[in-house]
């Protein structure tokens, strides 16, 4: 079984699985929230835009 990504411990509760506890879970959600992650892609600024009109 993997440790957890936040603070490397062994994970006990099934629940809150990769993490070990509820709060290892919202620390690494609040780094998604946060913009800490960032997943590799275009900036929306340069995506095509659609040629629908409104």
């Amino acid at each position: 079984m993997a440790n957890c990504p936040i603070c490397k411990k062994n994970p006990k509760h099934p629940d809150y699985r990769p993490f070990c506890s509820e709060r290892c879970s919202d620390v690494d959600l609040q780094r998604w929230l946060g913009g800490a992650y960032v997943l590799p892609g275009e900036p929306a600024d340069d995506l095509p835009q659609d040629d629908r009109e409104d």
